[in-house]
């Protein structure tokens, strides 16, 4: 009978004591693992969301399809953000074709474009892209749900494709409100809605891919990249964040490319936006000089450790930097106290300033740093930030260079013959290792003005075995650079 009970006793304390092992186990476990698993699977939620849904459906129905027409004869010019023909302007075979295309028989014709745009506001005012409505006799504006509307252009801004055109509403328009591009983050996800090649309403969703892209279309390119679909009928469309705010106005594609698309930073097209809307017009700082970026070379030559600033290659005579004392080779480095890293942001930092408004411009000349205080005026589309002779011989370099005449100067674009121009680099020699090439415009050498080919030899001739020799040359559609040599 005892030993019935005991037994018993003995496994009623089995099953208690695997009771509270059982419990130990699960909180010493869940207090290690659970909690955290939790809450990373949280957080993956939130990065990759499951759903797009909402934001398509609260964003779209301030999305518009954009139809523009125009009347015309011939072959209509392409925008000039998408006319990437084979052959460059200035090959010879360019106007050859150029010829012979246009030559044929012109007939009167009908242009269409289709295009996206967002409505900013309940008056009617809605953003697209310049290109969709340039040249345009007739817009016709279609909201989501069906409603069509004949527009008018406000005003465009070609510098940077944006326009603005407005249609007047019988009743309250949905809108979208614009965003923080500054605040996008790469990796972020964003939608873009628009017309691809006419199919109304499309959402693509993707991440932002890069940011201050430079593609070439125009003197303020700072594009946001994105793998977000973006195809022909969607320029003009919005970019839009998980806010369901405008971030971007989706513009360019590149064609070939997949998954490349580009946008225009809302914060720049929001000043933009405002004087096409009070004034019609965008109006411009202007400082009158021509700029380029430093190279490695060019802040060697200089001496310029910290690698900010900006090369002043051209002060135009009666503008506002020759007024105030700029010279041709002051390396720009600040504007109201901001540093200023490439040409670039310089040339959006003043035309983002008032006209007549003052600036305050930090230069490095010659080694010491000079202040200026300068009024801007206003720039004009058409201005922008940005031989005969006896022959000398061939040096120990192999370069050979001749006298700068007006005549070849005006070849060339330049308003004055300074420099001597290389008509001849022997190959595999010095000169044309370091890079030299036919056409270059040799300035200085070590810091010494060249206009001659006598001076140019002289200046050659002080130069011992050995020693390190810089030629400062201008490049046609490169800009000035700095090439080193040893003699």
């Amino acid at each position: 009978m005892k030993t019935k009970i005991l037994s018993k006793r003995f496994l009623m304390g089995k099953v208690v004591l695997g009771m509270i092992l059982l419990l130990v186990g699960f909180f010493g476990i869940s207090t290690v693992c659970p909690v955290p698993t939790s809450q990373a699977a949280s957080k993956e939620q939130q990065i990759a969301p499951e759903s797009f849904t909402r934001l398509a459906e609260k964003s779209s129905p301030a999305v518009v399809n954009i139809r523009a027409e125009r009347n015309g004869r011939g072959s209509a010019p392409a925008s000039p953000h998408f006319e990437k023909g084979p052959l460059p302007k200035d090959d010879p075979l360019h106007d050859f074709f150029d010829k012979f295309f246009g030559g044929q028989r012109q007939r009167e014709f009908k242009q269409r474009s289709v295009g996206s745009g967002f409505i900013i506001d309940e008056d009617g005012y809605i953003v697209t892209n310049n290109h969709v409505v340039e040249h345009a006799d007739k817009i016709k504006v279609i909201l989501k749900n069906g409603r069509e509307y004949d527009a008018d252009i406000k005003g465009r801004d070609p510098n940077t494709d944006l326009a603005l055109i407005k249609i007047k509403p019988d009743k309250t328009l949905p809108k979208v409100d614009l965003g923080d591009s500054d605040a996008l983050k790469v990796g972020e996800w964003v939608l873009a809605i628009g017309n691809p090649f006419g199919l109304e309403h499309t959402v693509t969703a993707g991440i932002i891919s890069a940011k201050g892209r430079v593609i070439g279309s125009g003197p303020y390119d700072d594009f946001i990249q994105t793998d977000a679909s973006i195809n022909p009928g969607n320029s003009g469309g919005p970019l839009i964040n998980m806010e369901g705010k405008v971030v971007g106005i989706n513009t360019a594609i590149i064609a070939g490319g997949q998954g490349i698309g580009f946008a225009i930073p809302v914060n720049l097209a929001k000043g933009i936006i405002s004087q096409l809307k009070t004034k019609g017009e965008v109006t411009r700082g202007w400082l009158g000089v021509g700029i380029q970026d430093l190279t490695n070379e060019l802040k060697e030559y200089y001496g310029i450790k910290d690698g900010e600033g900006v090369l002043v290659t051209q002060v135009f005579p009666g503008d506002p930097a020759d007024k105030a004392g700029l010279k041709s080779k002051d390396i720009i480095l600040k504007v109201n106290g901001h540093k200023v890293k490439t040409s670039r942001e310089l040339s959006r930092m003043i035309a983002e300033a008032r006209v007549g408004q003052k600036v305050e411009i930090i230069v490095l000349r010659k080694g010491s740093e000079k202040n200026f205080d300068i009024e801007l005026s206003k720039r004009k589309d058409t201005e922008l930030a940005s031989g005969s002779g006896e022959m000398g011989k061939k040096n120990e370099f192999g370069i050979a260079v001749s006298n700068l005449t007006p005549e070849t100067a005006r070849q060339f674009n330049l308003k004055e013959a300074k420099g001597v121009l290389v008509v001849g680099v022997e190959p595999d020699s010095k000169g044309e290792k370091a890079g030299i090439l036919p056409g270059d415009i040799i300035r200085e050498i070590n810091h010494e003005a060249v206009d001659t080919v006598d001076e140019y030899s002289e200046e050659i001739g002080k130069i011992k075995s050995g020693e390190t020799v810089y030629m400062y040359i201008l490049r046609a559609n490169r800009g000035f650079m700095v090439i080193k040599l040893t003699k």
